[in-house]
């Protein structure tokens, strides 16, 4: 994503390349946060060029954080409002995005942190980006204290952020809190430029803390990856699959650069997903992949040791001589 920054930190969304330099008159809310692009708005082709290390941190032992932010998801403790199942998917593939049987997130263990700024290949250099061992999910909370707005600012979901860290008990890169608004909740520029973005901010205390905005993505349709994968007979439902395929786009990213643009990202400060983003073919096309058992639609992220270092979009990564 591109870099820019601003006093409560940089973001990263699955948005449009760009959009700090191209953002229309009234949207300059939406111009620091790296965001996952909208389908269409991206080539369906890899971008070329690896990753560098910018000298900041990355996550070396990840933990996820849910909000269900609204009482429109429900009035209670428990979400009951939810048309697309996207709470209970969302949270069965992170609760399956650890050890052996997650070969996908696997990739992102090649880069680190405690390098030199610039540094491509850390060959085991520095400190690894994390892989979890077990079921990385913290927790999950249904924050029914109040109605959303229908577009919320940028400022009130990084405030949720901090207020589900306070609930959690938790802070620093390694809790990654996930910022879910319910369904007909539209923040400025989703579904028209991008699906979701990932930002840090910091908590009471001080502390730097790594969260996503994770709008209700199938409201967006086929923009935000709905049907994009082909399911075939593997259980997966087209219409939701685009909530692993942009999860697990943020989830990387944030891996690999908690503090948007201090990790890593290229020479265009795409980051890890985006480079990888909505290729529906070849090398690197999004796919079913399965996850301790349980299938499921991801994209390919961007593996600097593939091709014998000229790097690639790999869905699969056993090690630096076994991806595809």
């Amino acid at each position: 994503m591109l870099r820019s920054v601003r006093a409560a930190g940089c973001a990263t969304a699955l948005a449009v390349v760009g959009l700090a330099a191209a953002a229309p008159a009234g949207a300059s809310e939406l111009a620091p946060h790296h965001g996952m692009k909208a389908h269409g708005t991206q080539a369906a082709a890899a971008v070329a060029g690896n990753l560098s290390y910018g000298g900041g941190n990355v996550v070396t032992s990840p933990k996820i954080y849910v909000v269900y932010w609204g009482n429109q998801w429900g009035t209670g403790s428990t979400v009951t409002n939810d048309p697309s199942g996207e709470a209970a998917l969302q949270l069965n593939f992170f609760q399956h995005a650890y050890g052996s049987g997650d070969t996908w997130s696997n990739s992102q263990t090649q880069y680190c942190q405690g390098v030199a700024t610039g540094t491509t290949q850390c060959n085991g250099a520095g400190t690894a980006v994390g892989h979890p061992a077990a079921n990385p999910v913290g927790g999950t909370w249904l924050d029914s204290s109040a109605k959303v707005a229908n577009r919320p600012s940028d400022a009130a979901i990084a405030a949720e952020a901090v207020k589900a860290a306070a609930h959690f008990g938790v802070s620093g890169d390694n809790a990654e809190v996930i910022v879910d608004l319910p369904h007909g909740v539209v923040p400025n520029g989703f579904k028209t430029q991008y699906c979701a973005w990932h930002d840090h901010t910091t908590t009471g205390s001080g502390a730097d803390l790594p969260y996503t905005n994770m709008p209700y993505i199938t409201d967006a349709g086929s923009g935000c990856g709905a049907n994009f994968v082909s399911t075939g007979s593997s259980g997966v439902n087209g219409a939701t699959e685009g909530i692993t395929i942009v999860g697990g786009h943020e989830y990387a990213e944030t891996l690999t650069d908690p503090a948007p643009s201090s990790g890593w990202t290229d020479s265009t400060g795409y980051e890890t997903g985006d480079k990888c983003a909505w290729i529906s073919s070849g090398q690197g096309a999004s796919s079913i992949v399965g996850l301790n058992g349980t299938n499921f639609a991801v994209q390919s992220l961007w593996s600097n040791n593939f091709n014998g270092g000229a790097g690639g979009c790999v869905v699969s990564y056993t090690s630096a001589s076994n991806q595809h």
